[in-house]
C-alpha cells in the first residue's frame, strides 16, 4: 500500500541536510584518521561533566524532570536574567523546529528570510512546515544584516534568520552592527539570531541580552564551546510570554537526565571552557597556516573552524574535499556559490592537524 502523507510531506524530498562521517566511513569501509568536518569540539567536555554524565547514567530508569528547572536556573544565574526567559531543548535543531512551528503556518504558506547557503538545517524545518524561504545573498563572506532588512519589508516574513558567529563561513558582526539590526526588525516579524559559536567569539560580538523585546529569540548551545554536541541540549533566550509558547509544542520529555546533568556540571566549569577556547584558537591559527603553506587563503574566523577559500570555484573546492576524503580526512565544505569556493575545517587536535597537513599537501600536488 502506498503511504497516506500529508500533501505536504508527500511533496518534499528524502534527504538530509548533512551526510554524517558515519555514514561516509560506513560507504567507504574505513574510519577517517581525522575527524575536523562537523565543527564538533575534539578538545571534548569538562571532566567534572564526564563525571556527572556518568553519575546520572545509573539513574536513567528516571524520566527527566521535563521542566528542565535546574539547567534554566544554572543558565538563568550565569547569564543574569530569570529562568522564565530561558527554554531547553534537546540540541538547536530541534528548537529551531519549535520556533518554525510556532510561527509558520502551513495552511497559509508564511514567508521566512534567510541567507543563501546559511546553515541548512533551519531550512529543512520551514521546507517541512510549509514555509515559503526567502533568501539573500552573502556580501564580503558575512551575513548582510541591510539585505536581510529589505527582503523583510518586501516580504513580510514570520521570520529571519541570522547567525553571529556564522556557519558556515565563521565571520561576525560586532555587537553594535547585531543590535542595529534587532532595533530595525519589522513589526510582524522575529529575528531567530543563532549564537551557537557565541562562546568562540571575540569580546564585543554579542549584544547585551535584553529579554523585554519580543523582536528576538537567541539560540545557544552545549554543543560547541561546552563539547556537548552528542548529549544534544541547547537553549534559548528571549521575552518571558514567547518563551513560554514554546511549552505548548516542546517534546517535555526530550532533554535526558544525563544530558541535564553534563550541561550543569559544564556551566559550573568556566576554567576547562577558558582553556578550550585557547586551545580552538590555537587551533585556528595551525590551520591557517597550513591552508597558506599550501597556496590557500583562511578566512579570518570567530568559531571553531576556519573556512578556506581554495581560491577557484566550486568544482575545485569540491576536488580538495574530495581529495582529503579519500586520504580519510573528513571536512566539509558550503553548498552554494560563491561560498562553495571553500572548504571548512574544524578545529583539531595536533596530531589530527599534522594528518591534514600532510593530506592536503598530498591532495594540492595531485589536483595541481
Amino acid at each position: 500500500m502506498t503511504p497516506n502523507l500529508t500533501k505536504l510531506v508527500a511533496t518534499l524530498p528524502s534527504t538530509v541536510p548533512f551526510v554524517g562521517p558515519e555514514a561516509q566511513e560506513r560507504a567507504r569501509g574505513r574510519a577517517f584518521r581525522a575527524r575536523i568536518g562537523a565543527n564538533e569540539n575534539v578538545f571534548g567536555p569538562s571532566p567534572k561533566a564526564v563525571a556527572a554524565m556518568a553519575a546520572a547514567a545509573a539513574d536513567c530508569w528516571m524520566y527527566c524532570d521535563p521542566e528542565n528547572h535546574d539547567v534554566k536556573v544554572a543558565l538563568a544565574k550565569h547569564l543574569g536574567v530569570k529562568p522564565e526567559n530561558i527554554a531547553v531543548g534537546e540540541g538547536i535543531d530541534s528548537l529551531f523546529g519549535y520556533t518554525v512551528r510556532l510561527f509558520v503556518d502551513p495552511a497559509g504558506g508564511d514567508t521566512v528570510v534567510t541567507s543563501a547557503g546559511a546553515y541548512p538545517t533551519f531550512n529543512f524545518h520551514v521546507a517541512g512546515y510549509g514555509g515559503r524561504l526567502v533568501t539573500v545573498p552573502y556580501a564580503a563572506d558575512r551575513e548582510d544584516p541591510e539585505h536581510l532588512l529589505d527582503a523583510a519589508r518586501r516580504e513580510k516574513p514570520k521570520l529571519i534568520y541570522f547567525a553571529n558567529p556564522d556557519n558556515p563561513m565563521g565571520s561576525w558582526w560586532n555587537a553594535g552592527g547585531v543590535q542595529q539590526f534587532i532595533e530595525r526588525v519589522p513589526e510582524g516579524t522575529v529575528l531567530v539570531l543563532d549564537e551557537a559559536y557565541a562562546e568562540f567569539a571575540p569580546d564585543g560580538t554579542m549584544p547585551p541580552l535584553d529579554v523585554s523585546d519580543p523582536r528576538v529569540l537567541r539560540f545557544r548551545t552545549f554543543s560547541k564551546a561546552y563539547g556537548m554536541a552528542g548529549a544534544r541540549i541547547a537553549y534559548v533566550i528571549g521575552e518571558a510570554s514567547l518563551i513560554k509558547c514554546f511549552d505548548k509544542i516542546r517534546n517535555h520529555f526530550s532533554v535526558n537526565r544525563i544530558a541535564q546533568a553534563g550541561a550543569l556540571a559544564a556551566l559550573a566549569d568556566q576554567e576547562h571552557l577558558r582553556r578550550t577556547i585557547t586551545a580552538v584558537s590555537e587551533a585556528r591559527s595551525s590551520i591557517g597556516g597550513i591552508a597558506e603553506r599550501c597556496g590557500f587563503r583562511p578566512l579570518p574566523s570567530a568559531t571553531n573552524f576556519v573556512t578556506i577559500d581554495c581560491g577557484r570555484d566550486g568544482a575545485y573546492a569540491k576536488s580538495i574535499l574530495d581529495g582529503l576524503i579519500a586520504r580519510d580526512v573528513f571536512v566539509r565544505m558550503p553548498g552554494v556559490a560563491p561560498l562553495n569556493r571553500c572548504i571548512r575545517i574544524s578545529a583539531g587536535k595536533p596530531a589530527d592537524l599534522d594528518i591534514l597537513e600532510e593530506a592536503l599537501t598530498g591532495v594540492v600536488k595531485a589536483t595541481g
